[in-house]
C-alpha cells in the first residue's frame, strides 16, 4: 500500500489483530487477513486519497452531540476521533480500485458490532463525509433505520454539526446549508458545495414507498430489525445509477436466528472464510467466539473484549462484567446480553428446533467424513458418492401446485446419518414466497441446493432426473 496518512495505523491494527496482541474474535481476524490479502492483489490499484479525506474530514468537522467519556467528562462539542478499527473500515471501503480505472471495487459493506461501540455516531459521520467526498456527482446519502426514531438519531447529529460549524441561520445560509425537518422530510442539504451538491436524508425503511429513491450512498442502520430481504434489496437497487455506489449495513445481532440479517451474517462469514468469493463486499464482524459445543462463555472478559472493539474506550469493562453477572444470575437477562453485548445470535426462547445445534452437529459430521467445509456442494457430493459400502435410500415431498418440491438421499455410515437434499421451486413465485415466509430460496439456489424452474409449477420429471443423475454419479440407491 502506498503511504497514506492513516495507512500505518490501519496496518498496525491489522497486524495486532492477526498476531494476537489485540484481542479479537475469529471473524475479526479473518477480516484483517482478507484486507491485507487485497493489498497484495495485482489486479487492483490501491489509492488512499479518498479514505484519507474522509477520515480527516470526520476528525476535523464532526463533533459529538452527547455522551460522556470513561472519566465522566462531557463529550458534547468535542471532535469525533475515529478508532483504528473505524479507520480500517473506511480504508477497506474506499482504497481498492479496479486496475487502471476510476471504479472502486467495494460496492457493499457489512459492519457487525455490538451496542455501545460508537456505531450510531460512526454511521452518521460516515454519511456526512461520504456525501461531501462525492459532492461533484451530486451526492445523495440515505441513512435508513428500521424505525424513524432510530434514523432521527443520525439526522439529529447532522443538524447539530451544521449548527456547530455555523451557529446562526445567517451563517448557515451563507455557507449554503439548509436544514429540512418536518413531518415528511428530515434532511440536511447544500446545493452549492465545492462545485457539487450534498443531500443527507434520514428515513425509516418502508419497502412499499422506496422504489423511486436514487442515491449513491445508503447506510442500512440496525439491519437486524429488517423484516425481509426486500427492505435491503430496494436499497441496493436505489444506488444502481452510480458506478462508485456504496450500501453499508451497520448492525448488532438480534434474536431471530433465521431472519434476513442472520442469513446475511452467515453469507458474510462464508466470504471471510473463503467458501464464497465476493470481492465487492467489505466485511468487518466483531463477535465472541463459540467453543466446540457451540456455546459462549459470556462471563469471560476475554470473550467480551473479542466482541467489543471499543473495549476500554466507549465500553466500560466493569459495567460489562457486572452485566454478565446479572445475565448469569437472571436468565431473562441472558438473551439480550448475548445478542446486544457479545453479538451472538440467539434463537427464540419459544423455538422448538435449535438451528445452531444442527449446524454444530453437521460440522462435526463433515469433519469425521473427511469433508472440507470450504468445498462447494458439488465437491461434497462427489466425496460422499465415493464412500464404500453405503446403501442410499431416496424420499421426496412433492408439491401439488405452486410450492416447494423437495427430494433427498439418506444413508447411514457408522454412527452418522447422511442426508443430501435438493429442492425445486417455480421462479415466478419465488420472490413473493421468500419475502412472505422468510425462506432463503435464492440463497439455496446460490449454494447449489435448489433449482428454479421457469414454469409456474415444478415439472414432475425434475426430481426423477435428479435421482438418475445421482445414480450415475456413483450413489448406490437401493430404494
Amino acid at each position: 500500500m502506498k503511504p497514506g496518512k492513516y495507512a500505518h495505523e490501519v496496518l498496525a491494527y491489522c497486524d495486532g489483530v492477526i498476531d494476537g496482541s489485540i484481542i479479537a474474535g475469529e471473524d475479526r481476524i479473518l477480516a484483517c487477513k482478507r484486507f491485507k490479502a487485497f493489498l497484495e492483489r495485482e489486479d487492483l490499484d490501491v489509492r488512499t486519497h479518498d479514505a484519507d479525506f474522509v477520515i480527516g474530514l470526520i476528525e476535523t468537522t464532526y463533533h459529538h452531540r452527547q455522551g460522556e467519556a470513561l472519566d465522566a467528562s462531557p463529550m458534547r462539542g468535542k471532535p469525533f476521533l475515529l478508532e483504528a478499527w473505524q479507520k480500517l473500515c473506511v480504508y477497506g471501503m474506499l482504497i481498492f480500485y479496479k486496475r487502471g480505472t476510476m471504479e472502486r471495487l467495494v460496492k457493499e459493506a457489512f459492519i457487525f458490532i455490538p451496542r455501545k461501540n460508537g456505531k450510531t455516531i460512526f454511521a452518521s459521520a460516515l454519511g456526512w463525509a461520504l456525501a461531501i467526498l462525492e459532492r461533484e456527482s451530486g451526492s445523495k446519502v440515505y441513512v435508513v433505520g428500521a424505525a424513524l426514531k432510530q434514523a432521527l438519531e443520525t439526522f439529529d447529529s447532522w443538524e447539530y454539526n451544521v449548527r456547530f460549524l455555523y451557529p446562526t441561520e445567517k451563517k448557515q445560509e451563507a455557507a449554503g446549508w439548509r436544514i429540512l425537518n418536518n413531518s415528511f422530510t428530515h434532511a440536511v442539504v447544500n446545493e452549492h458545495l465545492g462545485g457539487g451538491s450534498v443531500h443527507l436524508n434520514a428515513l425509516a425503511s418502508n419497502p412499499d414507498k422506496q422504489d423511486s429513491y436514487n442515491a449513491n450512498v445508503i447506510i442500512a442502520d440496525e439491519m437486524h430489525a429488517y423484516k425481509s430481504a426486500k427492505q435491503y434489496t430496494i436499497l441496493q437497487e436505489a444506488t444502481a445509477a452510480y458506478t462508485n455506489r456504496l450500501v453499508i449495513g451497520i448492525t448488532t445481532a438480534g434474536d431471530d436466528g433465521t431472519g434476513f440479517c442472520a442469513q446475511r451474517l452467515a453469507y458474510c462469514r462464508k466470504v471471510l472464510n473463503g467458501t464464497i468469493q465476493d470481492d465487492q463486499y467489505f466485511i468487518f464482524i466483531c463477535a465472541a467466539d463459540k467453543n466446540e459445543a457451540g456455546e459462549v462463555d459470556y462471563t469471560d472478559p476475554v470473550q467480551m473484549q473479542k466482541a467489543n472493539p471499543n473495549w476500554g474506550i466507549t465500553i466500560r469493562p466493569n459495567d460489562m462484567i457486572n452485566d454478565a453477572m446479572q445475565a448469569q444470575n437472571d436468565p431473562q437477562m441472558r438473551k439480550d446480553f448475548l445478542s446486544k453485548r457479545l453479538n451472538v445470535y440467539t434463537s427464540s426462547m419459544r423455538a422448538y428446533f435449535n438451528i445452531d445445534e444442527f449446524i454444530r452437529s453437521n460440522e462435526r459430521a463433515e469433519k469425521a467424513l473427511g469433508i472440507d467445509a470450504r468445498w462447494s456442494v458439488d465437491q461434497k457430493i462427489r466425496h460422499l458418492a465415493q464412500i464404500p459400502g453405503v446403501k442410499w435410500y431416496g424420499g421426496a415431498d412433492l408439491s401439488k401446485l405452486h410450492d416447494l418440491t423437495a427430494a433427498a438421499l439418506h444413508a447411514c455410515y457408522k454412527d452418522i446419518d447422511i442426508v443430501i437434499p435438493h429442492c425445486w421451486f417455480p421462479i415466478t413465485a419465488a420472490r413473493e414466497k421468500a419475502e412472505q415466509d422468510n425462506i432463503p430460496l435464492f440463497g439455496w439456489q446460490d449454494d447449489g441446493w435448489l433449482d428454479m424452474c421457469n414454469a409456474p409449477t415444478v415439472n414432475h420429471a425434475d426430481p426423477v432426473n435428479w435421482y438418475k443423475k445421482m445414480k450415475q454419479s456413483g450413489f448406490k440407491i437401493k430404494q
